[in-house]
């Protein structure tokens, strides 16, 4: 087995894979990554047992054949990034070790029989959506911050995906905030559902950032599959029901607050630094036209912000944690955000005016 071709050739998939493969494993194999050469293409493949990352390129070169072998993951990428742009890279196998050669550079990397390598064995019958990958890459970025990370409610640990009745929307909810986004999808008689684990939605969302063109998704009942020519993503899904959302999303408040975002968010910034490190709370002092902020510490510390705002319902005081706040602030991309709520118990809905998408984000009220 013998292979040359150019750094970008093998860089390009390579990074695109890398994401999913851990730095410390149980099993040595999942440490590798699968190169799988046939003619024209090489595709590079990692995998840490839920989720598996795919990276394909086309080689100038043609090699001749159809030959795969597994390599340390990361030794190769760091390999790859600090050899020169440009480079040509000459890949031999001799025995369980691959060569490396490029230039005056020699690099030899242990490697594991192809045969070893687990795959993801998704299910074969799929639901099929096809939409450009910047409508996936809007839905999952706007939504994926409120995800729980280690939640004990295990179905909090992922994103809902869900297409119904010409909707496609993206939710995440961590219990004490929800995002919820939604696009119009083609066909109004595609159904389907799926709750994507915590870390992939983020490799998810790093390979959609870097494509174009449309993406294929296929949702079965306990695998999600994302393709488009450059990778091809799988990943098993939470086993578990998600929320019932919907009721969380609070309807027919009577206090609506207009406000800018710009001067919202540096505001908030600016008291976030004498918040209480550990419940990190900011209390909204809320008058005719006037937000008054503020924030205190157990050092006695306080900050205290005033805002002119469109607000004409009766004096109202609400607490909230400062960062899920400014969260919803750095997803929105609307200069005017509104904020409407019923009491200080209750959640508070924060949206933009829109007319490509219906967004909704959530955030639960702070005793203070």
């Amino acid at each position: 087995m013998k292979f040359t071709l150019q750094r970008e050739e093998l860089l390009t998939p390579l990074q695109l894979a890398i994401g999913v493969v851990e730095r410390r494993q149980t099993l040595p194999i999942l440490a590798n990554v699968l190169l799988r050469f046939n003619d024209d293409q090489l595709s590079v493949t990692g995998t840490d047992l839920e989720v598996e990352l795919i990276g394909r390129t086309t080689l100038q070169t043609q090699q001749p054949g159809n030959k795969e072998i597994t390599v340390p993951g990361r030794k190769l990428l760091d390999i790859c990034k600090t050899l020169p742009e440009d480079s040509t890279l000459t890949l031999e196998l001799e025995k369980d070790r691959l060569l490396i050669k490029s230039g005056r550079s020699r690099f030899s990397l242990s490697t594991l029989p192809a045969e070893e390598f687990p795959f993801i064995q998704a299910d074969p019958s799929m639901v099929e959506l096809r939409l450009p990958h910047s409508d996936l890459q809007y839905l999952i970025q706007r939504t994926h911050f409120a995800m729980a990370q280690q939640d004990v409610r295990y179905y909090l640990n992922g994103m809902l995906l869900e297409v119904k009745g010409g909707t496609i929307r993206t939710v995440a909810t961590d219990g004490h905030r929800l995002a919820l986004n939604s696009l119009t999808y083609s066909d109004p008689a595609t159904n389907t559902q799926a709750l994507l684990p915590y870390k992939g939605v983020h490799e998810l969302l790093r390979l959609i950032s870097s494509n174009a063109g449309d993406v294929t998704v296929g949702v079965s009942t306990n695998h999600i599959r994302v393709e488009s020519p450059n990778f091809t993503f799988i990943s098993k899904l939470i086993d578990g029901s998600f929320p019932s959302y919907e009721r969380v999303v609070p309807k027919n408040s009577d206090k609506h607050v207009i406000l800018d975002r710009h001067s919202l968010k540096q505001t908030l910034q600016r008291a976030s630094v004498l918040t209480n490190e550990k419940f990190r709370g900011v209390r909204f002092h809320l008058e005719n036209d006037l937000l008054q902020i503020q924030a205190n510490n157990p050092e006695q510390e306080k900050a205290e912000e005033e805002l002119t705002i469109d607000y004409k319902s009766p004096t109202c005081e609400l607490g909230f944690n400062v960062d899920y706040i400014i969260d919803v602030l750095n997803t929105i991309s609307n200069d005017t955000v509104v904020l409407s709520f019923t009491d200080n118990e209750t959640g508070v809905l924060v949206q933009e005016q829109t007319d490509r998408a219906y967004s909704a984000f959530v955030i639960m009220p702070l005793r203070l």
